[in-house]
């Protein structure tokens, strides 16, 4: 039976790092579901975290790989939407944190920030570590409130 299906997406800026990942998720027997970009021509990193809204809408993935330059950008604009929990990460800490507290779907890397092989790292802690729940649901559940200030 295949492991579910990951989306993966960058710019231009973490191009090498996505494929690089993408790699990784394919050994893993993840189904990968690549959403560009597919080269290093300039692009904008907005497109691509709504590339991921819309996987998630369409249920093609319920999970997530971004990466730009630093990850600041990619996870700002993927965090504009609400079926999205990014976190960028840079270790082992934050990526087990993202999931067991945040219930993050979106894990998100800076091409120009973190070695392949942390990344790699940090991915494998994503996939692996479940949301904790207990006291962690509640504040999860108000990150999906809307406010009405």
């Amino acid at each position: 039976m295949p492991l579910e299906s990951i989306a993966i997406a960058s710019d231009h800026a973490g191009f090498e790092l996505k494929n690089q990942l993408a790699g990784t998720l394919g050994e893993r027997g993840y189904q990968v579901l690549d959403l560009g970009t597919d080269g290093t021509d300039p692009v904008d990193y907005p497109d691509y975290a709504n590339a991921m809204n819309e996987a998630f809408a369409t249920g093609q993935a319920t999970r997530g790989v971004l990466v730009c330059g630093s990850g600041i950008g990619i996870s700002i604009a993927a965090n504009r939407h609400p079926r999205i929990r990014a976190a960028l990460v840079h270790d082992a800490f934050g990526a087990r944190q993202c999931r067991e507290h945040n219930d993050a779907n979106v894990i998100c890397f800076g091409g120009r920030t973190i070695e392949a092989e942390v990344a790699r790292d940090c991915l494998d802690i994503f996939l692996e570590t479940q949301f904790a729940g207990g006291r962690h649901a509640s504040r999860v559940s108000k990150l999906a409130a809307v406010p009405t200030t």
